[in-house]
Protein backbone atom coordinates (compact mmCIF):
# COMPACT_ATOMS: atom_id res chain seq x y z
CA UNK A 1 0.00 0.00 0.00
CA UNK A 2 1.39 3.27 -0.89
CA UNK A 3 1.71 6.13 1.55
CA UNK A 4 -1.69 7.98 -0.52
CA UNK A 5 -3.83 4.85 0.44
CA UNK A 6 -2.40 4.76 4.33
CA UNK A 7 -3.61 8.20 4.71
CA UNK A 8 -7.05 7.38 2.73
CA UNK A 9 -7.15 4.42 5.34
CA UNK A 10 -6.34 6.51 7.97
CA UNK A 11 -8.92 9.08 7.00
CA UNK A 12 -11.37 6.28 6.77
CA UNK A 13 -11.02 4.87 10.42
CA UNK A 14 -11.63 7.93 12.10
CA UNK A 15 -14.41 8.45 9.81
CA UNK A 16 -16.14 5.04 11.51
CA UNK A 17 -14.78 5.63 14.83
CA UNK A 18 -15.82 9.26 14.97
CA UNK A 19 -19.54 8.15 14.41
CA UNK A 20 -19.74 6.69 17.98
CA UNK A 21 -17.09 9.39 19.92
CA UNK A 22 -19.79 12.13 20.08
CA UNK A 23 -22.26 10.71 22.74
CA UNK A 24 -19.51 8.80 24.26
CA UNK A 25 -17.47 11.71 24.76
CA UNK A 26 -20.58 14.15 25.90
CA UNK A 27 -21.40 11.46 28.20
CA UNK A 28 -17.73 10.89 29.89
CA UNK A 29 -16.36 14.08 29.15
CA UNK A 30 -13.53 15.26 26.99
CA UNK A 31 -11.01 14.65 29.36
CA UNK A 32 -12.42 11.48 30.66
CA UNK A 33 -13.34 10.38 27.16
CA UNK A 34 -10.07 10.40 25.60
CA UNK A 35 -8.35 8.89 28.78
CA UNK A 36 -10.09 5.66 28.62
CA UNK A 37 -9.41 5.97 24.82
CA UNK A 38 -5.90 6.22 25.27
CA UNK A 39 -6.06 3.10 28.15
CA UNK A 40 -7.35 0.66 25.49
CA UNK A 41 -4.61 1.94 22.92
CA UNK A 42 -1.77 1.77 25.19
CA UNK A 43 -2.66 -1.52 25.85
CA UNK A 44 -3.34 -2.69 22.13
CA UNK A 45 -0.33 -1.41 21.18
CA UNK A 46 2.19 -2.23 23.69
CA UNK A 47 0.31 -6.15 23.43
CA UNK A 48 1.85 -6.01 19.45
CA UNK A 49 4.69 -4.46 19.49
CA UNK A 50 5.86 -6.66 22.41
CA UNK A 51 4.40 -9.85 20.54
CA UNK A 52 6.36 -8.71 17.45
CA UNK A 53 9.58 -7.85 18.77
CA UNK A 54 9.45 -4.62 17.49
CA UNK A 55 9.64 -2.29 20.79
CA UNK A 56 13.37 -2.97 19.93
CA UNK A 57 13.27 -0.48 16.96
CA UNK A 58 13.20 2.38 19.10
CA UNK A 59 15.94 4.82 19.63
CA UNK A 60 16.59 5.12 23.21
CA UNK A 61 17.77 8.93 22.48
CA UNK A 62 14.88 9.87 20.37
CA UNK A 63 12.09 8.69 22.85
CA UNK A 64 11.83 12.33 23.84
CA UNK A 65 10.36 13.40 20.93
CA UNK A 66 7.75 10.57 19.98
CA UNK A 67 7.08 11.72 24.36
CA UNK A 68 6.51 15.05 22.87
CA UNK A 69 4.85 14.17 19.98
CA UNK A 70 2.42 12.48 22.04
CA UNK A 71 2.33 15.18 24.24
CA UNK A 72 0.88 17.75 22.04
CA UNK A 73 -0.65 15.81 19.22
CA UNK A 74 -2.74 13.62 21.53
CA UNK A 75 -2.76 15.10 25.23
CA UNK A 76 -3.65 18.52 24.16
CA UNK A 77 -4.61 17.80 20.58
CA UNK A 78 -7.25 14.76 20.83
CA UNK A 79 -8.51 16.70 24.40
CA UNK A 80 -8.99 20.43 22.66
CA UNK A 81 -10.74 18.49 19.61
CA UNK A 82 -13.33 16.53 21.43
CA UNK A 83 -13.78 19.59 24.08
CA UNK A 84 -13.95 21.65 20.75
CA UNK A 85 -16.95 18.73 19.78
CA UNK A 86 -18.91 19.18 23.10
CA UNK A 87 -19.63 23.01 22.84
CA UNK A 88 -19.91 23.51 19.00
CA UNK A 89 -20.95 19.98 17.88
CA UNK A 90 -19.12 17.37 15.51
CA UNK A 91 -20.13 19.28 12.40
CA UNK A 92 -18.42 22.80 13.21
CA UNK A 93 -15.73 21.18 15.29
CA UNK A 94 -14.63 19.16 12.29
CA UNK A 95 -14.54 22.20 10.06
CA UNK A 96 -12.01 23.98 12.58
CA UNK A 97 -9.93 20.47 13.14
CA UNK A 98 -9.87 20.51 8.91
CA UNK A 99 -7.50 23.29 9.20
CA UNK A 100 -4.76 20.75 10.00
CA UNK A 101 -4.12 20.30 6.18
CA UNK A 102 -3.41 23.61 6.04
CA UNK A 103 -1.20 24.49 9.09
CA UNK A 104 0.39 20.86 8.13
CA UNK A 105 1.08 22.54 4.84
CA UNK A 106 2.40 25.59 5.57
CA UNK A 107 4.87 24.16 8.33
CA UNK A 108 6.04 21.33 6.03
CA UNK A 109 7.52 24.29 3.27
CA UNK A 110 8.54 26.27 6.45
CA UNK A 111 10.73 23.37 8.57
CA UNK A 112 10.94 20.46 5.82
CA UNK A 113 11.54 22.44 2.79
CA UNK A 114 8.23 20.64 1.24
CA UNK A 115 6.28 22.20 -1.65
CA UNK A 116 3.35 21.84 -3.38
CA UNK A 117 2.99 22.46 -7.15
CA UNK A 118 1.16 22.06 -10.37
CA UNK A 119 -1.92 19.66 -10.36
CA UNK A 120 -1.09 18.54 -6.48
CA UNK A 121 -1.26 21.84 -5.81
CA UNK A 122 -4.77 22.13 -7.59
CA UNK A 123 -5.81 18.95 -5.91
CA UNK A 124 -5.05 20.00 -2.56
CA UNK A 125 -6.74 23.11 -2.86
CA UNK A 126 -9.62 21.03 -4.36
CA UNK A 127 -9.27 18.71 -1.44
CA UNK A 128 -9.16 20.98 1.76
CA UNK A 129 -12.15 22.89 0.03
CA UNK A 130 -14.79 20.41 -0.38
CA UNK A 131 -14.20 18.86 3.21
CA UNK A 132 -15.28 22.69 4.29
CA UNK A 133 -17.67 23.00 1.92
CA UNK A 134 -19.50 19.13 2.93
CA UNK A 135 -19.09 19.68 6.56
CA UNK A 136 -20.50 23.84 6.78
CA UNK A 137 -23.30 22.96 3.57
CA UNK A 138 -23.88 19.40 4.29
CA UNK A 139 -26.71 19.73 7.22
CA UNK A 140 -30.41 19.86 6.73
CA UNK A 141 -32.51 21.94 8.50
CA UNK A 142 -34.60 19.33 10.45
CA UNK A 143 -31.22 17.44 11.17
CA UNK A 144 -30.83 16.51 15.30
CA UNK A 145 -29.16 14.17 16.16
CA UNK A 146 -25.26 13.95 18.54
CA UNK A 147 -23.69 15.18 14.88
CA UNK A 148 -25.82 18.22 15.01
CA UNK A 149 -25.99 19.09 19.05
CA UNK A 150 -24.22 22.33 20.19
CA UNK A 151 -23.71 24.91 23.08
CA UNK A 152 -23.40 28.79 23.32
CA UNK A 153 -19.85 28.54 24.06
CA UNK A 154 -19.04 29.50 20.69
CA UNK A 155 -15.79 31.51 21.07
CA UNK A 156 -14.03 28.86 23.37
CA UNK A 157 -15.15 26.49 21.25
CA UNK A 158 -13.62 28.13 18.34
CA UNK A 159 -10.46 28.36 20.10
CA UNK A 160 -10.36 24.75 21.39
CA UNK A 161 -11.05 23.65 17.25
CA UNK A 162 -7.98 25.30 15.97
CA UNK A 163 -5.79 24.60 18.65
CA UNK A 164 -6.61 20.98 17.69
CA UNK A 165 -5.44 21.08 14.45
CA UNK A 166 -2.76 23.21 15.01
CA UNK A 167 -1.36 20.48 17.87
CA UNK A 168 -2.40 17.85 15.32
CA UNK A 169 -0.15 19.48 12.39
CA UNK A 170 2.67 20.23 14.86
CA UNK A 171 3.12 16.72 16.43
CA UNK A 172 3.06 15.04 12.91
CA UNK A 173 5.69 17.17 11.36
CA UNK A 174 7.85 16.46 14.47
CA UNK A 175 7.63 12.75 13.53
CA UNK A 176 8.87 12.87 9.87
CA UNK A 177 12.48 12.90 9.92
CA UNK A 178 12.13 9.98 12.90
CA UNK A 179 10.20 7.84 10.70
CA UNK A 180 12.06 8.04 7.86
CA UNK A 181 14.13 5.78 9.58
CA UNK A 182 14.39 1.88 10.89
CA UNK A 183 12.03 2.94 13.67
CA UNK A 184 8.23 0.38 13.82
CA UNK A 185 5.22 2.82 13.58
CA UNK A 186 3.51 0.28 15.77
CA UNK A 187 6.05 1.09 18.73
CA UNK A 188 6.07 4.52 17.84
CA UNK A 189 2.25 4.46 18.41
CA UNK A 190 3.27 3.18 21.45
CA UNK A 191 4.85 5.24 23.35
CA UNK A 192 3.03 8.79 22.20
CA UNK A 193 0.03 6.63 23.51
CA UNK A 194 1.41 5.81 26.97
CA UNK A 195 2.76 8.96 27.31
CA UNK A 196 -0.12 11.10 26.72
CA UNK A 197 -1.84 8.75 28.84
CA UNK A 198 0.61 9.56 32.14
CA UNK A 199 -0.23 13.07 31.44
CA UNK A 200 -3.83 12.45 31.33
CA UNK A 201 -3.57 10.13 34.60
CA UNK A 202 -1.50 13.16 36.26
CA UNK A 203 -4.14 15.58 36.06
CA UNK A 204 -6.60 12.95 37.41
CA UNK A 205 -4.70 12.34 40.66
CA UNK A 206 -3.92 16.04 41.22
CA UNK A 207 -7.30 16.60 41.67
CA UNK A 208 -8.10 18.55 38.69
CA UNK A 209 -11.70 18.80 37.79
CA UNK A 210 -11.57 18.63 34.48
CA UNK A 211 -10.39 15.57 34.45
CA UNK A 212 -13.50 14.03 36.06
CA UNK A 213 -15.63 11.71 34.73
CA UNK A 214 -18.99 13.28 34.08
CA UNK A 215 -21.53 10.45 34.47
CA UNK A 216 -20.73 6.89 35.35
CA UNK A 217 -19.00 4.52 32.69
CA UNK A 218 -21.62 2.07 31.19
CA UNK A 219 -21.32 -0.96 29.22
CA UNK A 220 -22.23 0.94 25.93
CA UNK A 221 -20.05 3.46 26.92
CA UNK A 222 -17.11 1.52 27.26
CA UNK A 223 -17.69 -0.50 23.69
CA UNK A 224 -17.62 2.71 21.81
CA UNK A 225 -14.78 4.06 23.54
CA UNK A 226 -13.00 0.46 22.99
CA UNK A 227 -13.81 0.07 18.80
CA UNK A 228 -13.01 3.85 18.65
CA UNK A 229 -9.51 3.59 20.29
CA UNK A 230 -8.92 0.85 18.04
CA UNK A 231 -10.16 2.08 15.00
CA UNK A 232 -8.92 5.73 15.24
CA UNK A 233 -5.71 5.63 17.81
CA UNK A 234 -4.22 2.00 17.09
CA UNK A 235 -5.08 1.40 13.10
CA UNK A 236 -5.69 5.28 12.22
CA UNK A 237 -2.53 7.01 14.16
CA UNK A 238 -0.22 3.85 13.14
CA UNK A 239 -1.26 4.22 9.33
CA UNK A 240 -0.38 7.85 9.61
CA UNK A 241 2.94 7.37 10.91
CA UNK A 242 3.65 3.97 8.55
CA UNK A 243 2.78 6.77 5.61
CA UNK A 244 5.22 9.00 6.47
CA UNK A 245 7.62 7.20 6.36
CA UNK A 246 7.18 7.22 2.67
CA UNK A 247 5.86 10.33 1.63
CA UNK A 248 5.56 13.93 2.37
CA UNK A 249 4.34 15.09 5.64
CA UNK A 250 1.75 17.62 3.61
CA UNK A 251 -0.02 15.31 1.16
CA UNK A 252 -0.46 12.65 4.42
CA UNK A 253 -2.21 15.57 6.01
CA UNK A 254 -4.11 16.31 2.88
CA UNK A 255 -5.28 13.28 2.32
CA UNK A 256 -6.07 12.36 5.78
CA UNK A 257 -7.74 15.14 6.15
CA UNK A 258 -11.61 13.88 4.00
CA UNK A 259 -12.53 11.76 6.96
CA UNK A 260 -15.66 14.19 7.45
CA UNK A 261 -16.48 13.97 4.05
CA UNK A 262 -16.13 9.72 4.14
CA UNK A 263 -18.29 10.26 7.95
CA UNK A 264 -21.67 11.69 4.85
CA UNK A 265 -22.73 8.55 3.55
CA UNK A 266 -22.13 6.76 7.11
CA UNK A 267 -24.40 9.33 8.52
CA UNK A 268 -27.12 8.86 5.53
CA UNK A 269 -26.52 4.60 6.68
CA UNK A 270 -27.06 5.15 10.19
CA UNK A 271 -29.90 7.84 10.05
CA UNK A 272 -31.62 7.30 6.88
CA UNK A 273 -31.10 10.95 5.73
CA UNK A 274 -29.82 11.62 2.84
CA UNK A 275 -26.94 14.09 2.71
CA UNK A 276 -28.26 17.88 1.84
CA UNK A 277 -26.91 19.47 -1.56
CA UNK A 278 -23.98 21.00 -0.04
CA UNK A 279 -22.46 17.38 1.26
CA UNK A 280 -22.71 16.27 -2.47
CA UNK A 281 -20.20 19.50 -3.45
CA UNK A 282 -18.23 18.92 -1.07
CA UNK A 283 -17.83 15.87 -1.63
CA UNK A 284 -17.32 16.20 -5.30
CA UNK A 285 -14.61 18.77 -4.88
CA UNK A 286 -12.64 16.21 -2.36
CA UNK A 287 -12.55 12.89 -4.46
CA UNK A 288 -11.52 15.59 -7.34
CA UNK A 289 -9.10 16.71 -5.62
CA UNK A 290 -8.13 13.55 -4.00
CA UNK A 291 -7.71 12.19 -7.94
CA UNK A 292 -5.44 15.14 -8.78
CA UNK A 293 -3.44 13.98 -6.13
CA UNK A 294 -2.64 10.31 -6.86
CA UNK A 295 -2.50 11.12 -10.12
CA UNK A 296 0.03 13.38 -10.52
Amino acid sequence: MTFEWMALAAALCWAVGSLISAPASAHLGAFAFTRWRMTFASLLLWSVALYSGSWQTLPADKLWLLAASGCIGILIGDTALFASMNRLGPRRAGVLFATHALFSALLAYLFLGETLWGWTLVGSGLLVSGVMCAILFGKRASEQHHWESSSHQLGIGIGLGLLSALCQAVSTLMLKPLMETDIDAIAASAVRMTTALLCHLVLLWLGFKVARTYLPMTKKVLGMVAFNALLSMVIGMTLILQALKLGDASLVAMLSSVSPVLVLPLLWLVYKRRPAAGAWLGAALTVGGTVLILLH
